[in-house]
């Protein structure tokens, strides 16, 4: 009878610690994934705006004066909540300076 109970807590710890491990292991590369992910999603974005912006420069003969009128006018969403814009426009006929950041939480 002795040998029962003690079977019955190893299969016990054994159904409660396994998953425990297997999550604990695939955390990190789960984690790794995200990071990916956000990195590929900024980049997108930043790629997006710059179209957006030589787009504007072949058709209206001026870059963009803000993000808000790319937004506006050519369609990318911009993603506020997530990420911060630099939009720098030095004259109409020059290319601003473009960069995305992720925000931190």
């Amino acid at each position: 009878m002795r040998k029962s109970r003690w079977g019955a807590v190893i299969n016990l710890i054994v159904i409660i610690l396994v998953p425990l491990l297997v999550l604990g292991f695939m955390m990190p590369s789960l984690t790794g994934m995200n990071k990916e992910v956000s990195l590929e999603e900024r980049e997108q974005l930043e790629n997006a705006i710059r179209r957006a912006a030589v787009a504007c420069y072949a058709a209206e003969g001026f870059y963009p004066p803000d993000i808000e009128y790319i937004g506006e006018h050519y369609g990318v969403r911009i993603h506020d909540d997530r990420f911060i814009i630099s939009y720098e426009v030095f004259a109409e006929n020059i290319m601003p300076g473009i960069r995305v950041m992720e925000k931190y939480k």
